[in-house]
């Protein structure tokens, strides 16, 4: 299974309640396809390069939060439904490359 990361930007405003919520919520997604959770990160709240529009107005601030997981390539598809939450700014899912990268191309 690959390594994955899933950012989210989350709306200023909302409780940690919500935000725990939201992510255990994810988790049990993740769990429930036998996946694992590897890491989960609070950045805090963050200025943002420029503001993001929604329905209820611009946002100038977030909260930031990644979690890392090894799910199978199928899950994504299963995120979906991130997209009608009213408390997310923004999401991105990223597969992660390792640390392979660091050391450059490999001399044989």
């Amino acid at each position: 299974m690959p390594l994955y990361d899933v950012v989210f930007m989350v709306k200023k405003g909302v409780d940690k309640r919500s935000v725990v919520e939201l992510m255990s919520r994810l988790g049990q997604r993740v769990y429930a396809t036998r996946g694992v959770i590897t890491d989960v990160k609070s950045f805090g709240h963050v200025n943002l390069a420029y503001p993001i529009k929604k329905r209820d107005g611009r946002h100038n601030e977030a909260q930031m939060l990644q979690m890392t997981m090894m799910v199978k390539t199928s899950f994504r598809e299963q995120l979906s439904y991130l997209n009608q939450d009213e408390r997310l700014l923004r999401w991105l899912i990223v597969k992660s490359r390792g640390d392979e990268w660091l050391r450059g191309p490999s001399v044989a």
